[in-house]
């Protein structure tokens, strides 16, 4: 039950600084959601994320800034497993199976519901 409520204070304090970013500044939610993934980045190269995401799990593994954790991540494994081309492919691979299931999500959705045209 506390993994829980950590999961949902984390991941709730993460988005609500999106939702303050967008009503008090005039960031657009596209450049706000890739500061999220870079923020991801560098606080794992710092070594900060990966204590966060064992705190605080899902509140802090689903979130873009998980998503930027995961990429880092990634590439250092690949880096260390293959030299300098793990920098094209390892950031890639760690994140596939979230890439997958978001196109095939896409996809799914295009083919079950009819495009609506804006008036």
């Amino acid at each position: 039950m506390f993994e829980i409520l950590k999961a949902f204070l984390v991941g709730g304090a993460i988005c609500a600084a999106g939702q303050l970013l967008i009503d008090y500044t005039k960031l657009t939610p596209a450049r706000i959601l890739t500061g999220y993934v870079v923020t991801g980045v560098i606080l794992s190269a710092v070594g900060l994320y990966t204590p966060l995401s064992e705190f605080a799990g899902s509140g802090a593994s689903v979130p873009l800034t998980g998503f930027g954790h995961a990429l880092a991540e990634g590439m250092k494994k690949a880096v260390d497993e293959k030299g300098v081309s793990g920098v094209l492919t390892g950031e890639l691979t760690a994140a596939a199976g979230g890439i997958a299931t978001a196109l095939l999500a896409g996809l799914a959705c295009s083919l079950t519901f009819r495009q609506k045209d804006k008036v």
